[in-house]
């Protein structure tokens, strides 16, 4: 795919995900393009640590294979002579990488016949000059382009920087001076600015503006990050406007960039959603989880890594729904096969009840044709016990309760204390996440006698206690501002329930524990709308006069903005798990994965949020929730991915 078919979301119609745009961009403008001008029927990619990543969010081995690629090799490594076959070198545009190129082409004995040259970000004149000064290295570049792709594609709704150490990097006590405070911010801005390069698309760039500019130096260097990083984005996007073929001259979609103080608490409380309990409480490497199945020698068992990834129509069905919903979808999963299949029967009546993981393994064996359906079945049976056993064993139910009950200001210091006293078993984790889920809706309390004593009866270590106090450099200096700016009801002292969220009207549901929501979902809701406050949310554009037009076919009763909310947890409405479902009802895992592409035609401009300091799993599904509810594609992109082990460390 060439670079302007990857039009801007005004097309509507015919409207590509991001993830699909990201994909074939490296596949098919990258690498199928140096098929025209080269003699070379395989080829060699090189990339670097930066670029290998980017390419393996995106894409598989299989798909780099198909558009001619034989070898892939790390720029920083030896590599063979190869002087015979064309290199695709994708790299960022460092010094050091161009040096390393001009190293690989120079000379007599160049280590490939011909090379095609691509930059993820934009590269200084300088090294262009330098790379043209040299008149051998130059007669053998087929290609020298800015791909200006520089962003990790973690999901069709999600993107990241990459920036895993941007809390500690820009709100940190001495962030101030600190030249990585200012290298963080700079890359920061490059890279989300090159989605809008890949998505050819031009954003009214939306920020949370610094509130409180005061003699406090700390206060304004981390409140002045939005601000700062809103800056670094538009200055890219002007270059972007003057150098990219055919962007966008005048808003096409909006960027909202925020930063964690939006709301502390989304990282730290359980979720209740299964992808976001598999990473919270599984020891998961990303995506990755180790499976035991029976070892094909004997009784033993080997162990298995599996990808929890879009290939999984389970995982993509399962993966944002309340882990009691998943476990009733599984259960019928099971005895819908079985009811389909007498050898399944059979096995069934041998075991007399309900099969386990591993009979259903054994299974798979006996049923060969069924392998890949009841592998997958099986390991989703044993991701749910090994979830419900760790809810059991860890009392997440009552910890998860209390958390809810903070948050919603049903439970205060008292119920706390209370808490404390009478679970003795809370594991350190735990009680140090309930610690930090106070401090952030009652910082003042969390310094004071109270704080003092709940430290105290939690027993928990001076380092475990840094983390607690740190919460203040997220949301010390916010605790005066009012309910407009997305810190919704917090510290109102005029209410009688101190909560930091308010109940949503018709979004009850029938599974526990599901009533927590991120604010987030609150401000994509009202930056679709238009009704962001001026006062806290600052643009650093004006819209064209047609930007805020309701589509033609949508009155403003009817429109996506308008319809009343309607939350995944809540779709099925009472005991209903038991009827018969339709392939094609959007629930099965054959409808998900069918689903997927046509409903990525949405109807409205996209919708883009950067939050600086880390997205959370629930923050992704919200993406995923209100793009279908608003009919515009949203996507969320963060500094990092953070579960709240990562978060706490």
């Amino acid at each position: 795919m060439s670079m302007d078919s990857a039009t801007s979301s005004n097309s509507g119609a015919d409207h590509q995900s991001f993830r699909q745009i990201t994909r074939d961009r490296l596949l098919f403008e990258m690498l199928r393009s140096t098929r025209k001008n080269s003699k070379s029927m395989w080829k060699v990619l090189i990339m670097d640590k930066v670029t290998v990543k980017i390419m393996s969010f995106s894409c598989k081995m299989a798909d780099i294979m198909e558009e001619g690629i034989s070898l892939v090799e790390d720029l920083y490594k030896r590599r063979q002579p190869l002087p015979s076959m064309d290199a695709i070198y994708f790299m960022q545009p460092t010094k050091e990488n161009t040096r390393i190129f001009m190293s690989d082409m120079s000379g007599k004995n160049p280590l490939y016949k011909k090379a095609y040259v691509f930059f993820s970000s934009p590269i200084q004149r300088e090294l262009v000059a330098q790379i043209k000064k040299d008149s051998k290295v130059l007669t053998r570049i087929g290609a020298l382009s800015e791909m200006n792709l520089e962003y990790f594609a973690i999901d069709s709704h999600g993107f990241i920087t990459d920036h895993d150490k941007a809390l500690e990097e820009l709100f940190s006590e001495n962030a101030e001076g600190s030249l990585k405070y200012n290298s963080c911010l700079n890359m920061m801005a490059t890279r989300i600015a090159t989605v809008f390069a890949s998505m050819r698309e031009f954003p009214r760039v939306h920020y949370r503006v610094a509130k409180t500019i005061d003699t406090s130096t700390l206060t304004t260097l981390q409140d002045l990050v939005p601000t700062k990083l809103a800056a670094g984005v538009w200055n890219c996007l002007a270059r972007f406007k003057s150098t990219i073929p055919e962007f966008p001259q005048t808003e096409t979609c909006e960027l909202l960039i925020v930063d964690r103080s939006i709301d502390q608490i989304a990282p730290i409380i359980h979720e209740w959603t299964y992808d976001a309990m598999c990473h919270d409480l599984l020891c998961m490497d990303g995506n990755k989880y180790v499976q035991e199945v029976p070892s094909k020698t004997g009784s033993d068992t080997e162990r298995k890594e599996v990808l929890l990834e879009d290939h999984d129509p389970i995982w993509i069905e399962l993966r944002h729904v309340h882990i009691a919903d998943a476990n009733e979808r599984l259960h019928e999963k099971m005895n819908n096969f079985i009811s389909k299949n007498k050898a399944a029967q059979l096995h069934q009546a041998r075991n007399g009840g309900d099969l386990s993981t591993r009979e259903l393994q054994k299974m798979v064996e006996a049923l060969p044709q069924y392998s890949d359906q009841i592998d997958k079945l099986a390991l989703h049976v044993e991701i749910a016990g090994k979830l419900n056993s760790i809810i059991k064993e860890q009392h997440l139910k009552d910890v998860g309760q209390l958390e809810q009950d903070l948050v919603f200001g049903d439970a205060g210091t008292k119920e706390l204390i209370n808490f404390f006293r009478t679970h003795l078993d809370i594991s350190r984790e735990n009680k140090l996440r309930l610690l930090m889920i106070y401090a952030a809706i009652n910082p003042d309390k969390a310094r004071s006698d109270k704080g003092a004593k709940l430290m105290q009866l939690s027993r928990l270590s001076a380092d475990d206690m840094v983390a607690v106090s740190n919460m203040r450099c997220l949301c010390g200096h916010d605790s005066k501002k009012s309910s407009a700016g997305g810190f919704t009801l917090k510290f109102d002292l005029h209410k009688k329930k101190h909560g930091i969220r308010k109940e949503r009207i018709g979004e009850e549901s029938k599974w526990m524990l599901s009533r927590f929501y991120p604010i987030l979902e609150e401000l994509i809701q009202k930056l679709s709308k238009g009704e962001l406050p001026k006062d806290v949310y600052h643009c650093m554009n004006d819209p064209s006069p047609s930007f805020w037009g309701i589509p033609s076919n949508s009155s403003p009763q009817t429109s996506p903005a308008h319809q009343p909310a309607q939350s995944m947890r809540s779709r099925r409405i009472g005991g209903t798990w038991a009827r018969p479902r339709n392939p094609d009802d959007g629930y099965s895992s054959d409808s998900v994965l069918k689903h997927t592409s046509s409903d990525i035609r949405k109807l409205g401009q996209r919708l883009f949020i950067f939050v600086i300091g880390g997205a959370t799993r629930s923050e992704v599904r919200v993406a995923h929730k209100l793009s279908s509810k608003l009919k515009r594609e949203i996507i969320l992109g963060s500094s990092s991915l953070d579960d709240p082990p990562q978060f706490i460390t």
